[in-house]
């Protein structure tokens, strides 16, 4: 019995990495005849870098794929048990940061976390959502809104009484700030993109860290 709930545990883990490790913007690029998208922009595999691609329908696509993938990896975890909820939103979301198929060179992780926050707790997703547009809009600083939307989940956990998410929240949260730090540099030197101009070619390091957008 020990050994089945083992097994169990181990295939859900890996099931959400998996899922969260799929890098929908890339392949829909180049689906589309779009070209690689790592080479694209920013070189940043979210749905901002494709809307660079001119292709708004592709952009759109692939923020409710990348949000989608994390809210089914815990979706499908919590039908297993909803003890594995948790653990799988840690694998999927680790999976898009860190995908095995782009050598670990994955995205930064703000749409997957929205679809994560609204499977677990969809009042803390709407109000994520909420200042991840609000924030984006308000400042032209595309970063800033996914920045601030991944610090605005674990706040509104526990403005909402569930203590138990505000842990992970804040650990994803934080691991959002880590992948925008070439952004926070940028913004202290001037030099952040704002929305609506884009760059055109990817520079040393962006392509794992580059700057984010409204769309993830």
């Amino acid at each position: 019995m020990i050994v089945e709930t083992w097994a169990g545990a181990v295939a859900t883990l890996l099931l959400g990495y998996l899922l969260g490790s799929i890098p929908f913007g890339v392949l829909l690029t180049r689906a589309a005849g779009a070209g690689d998208l790592r080479a694209i922009g920013s070189g940043n595999i979210g749905a901002t870098n494709v809307l660079r691609t001119g292709r708004k329908g592709l952009a759109l696509l692939t923020l409710l794929l990348d949000g989608a993938k994390g809210a089914v990896a815990v979706l499908i975890a919590g039908w297993i048990s909803p003890d594995l909820a948790a653990p799988a939103a840690i694998a999927a979301f680790l999976g898009h940061l860190y995908p095995v198929w782009l050598r670990f060179h994955g995205g930064k992780g703000v749409a997957t976390m929205l679809g994560i926050v609204l499977a677990m707790l969809w009042p803390a997703g709407i109000a994520f959502a909420a200042v991840w547009i609000a924030a984006a809009l308000g400042t032209r600083y595309s970063s800033i809104g996914g920045m601030a939307a991944a610090f605005a989940a674990p706040v509104a956990a526990a403005l909402l009484g569930e203590f138990g998410l505000v842990l992970l929240f804040l650990s994803f949260a934080l691991l959002v700030l880590w992948k925008h730090r070439g952004n926070l540099e940028r913004l202290l030197d001037g030099t952040e993109p704002r929305i609506g101009k884009s760059r055109a070619a990817p520079g040393p390091g962006d392509a794992a860290d580059s700057p984010g957008g409204v769309l993830g």
